[in-house]
């Protein structure tokens, strides 16, 4: 069994930061492509930073310059430094991660950011 693991959310304030982690457990030595997504109240989950095994990013235009994504291979395990957090950046945070024919998902975490 493979979990991936969210931590890092909390409520914090407009212009503030957060760093989101992910790890890995279980019959797991590695992964492909690794992603966050997230999941507003009243919309649909969008990819919000994309990350693959050799280092290429990318990112949706409404977080570009303010989020960073990155990962430790090694460790089986990513991060999202997310600055300058905008209200709108309020949502449900899921890591996602693929090898194979396997597509792992973690439970999520909660990012408020209040006015």
């Amino acid at each position: 069994q493979v979990q991936l693991v969210e931590s890092g959310g909390g409520l914090v304030q407009a212009g503030g930061s957060l760093r989101l982690s992910c790890a890995a457990s279980g019959s797991i030595f590695r992964l492909n492509t690794m992603a966050w997504y997230r999941q507003a109240p009243g919309k649909p989950r969008e990819l919000v930073a994309i990350i693959g095994s050799g280092g290429i990013t990318n990112y949706a235009d409404s977080v570009k310059g303010r989020f960073i994504i990155s990962r430790d291979n090694r460790k089986i395990t990513m991060w999202l430094q997310m600055n300058s957090l905008k209200p709108e950046d309020t949502a449900v945070y899921y890591c996602n991660g693929r090898y194979g024919s396997s597509d792992y998902w973690g439970q999520g975490t909660q990012v408020t950011v209040s006015s």
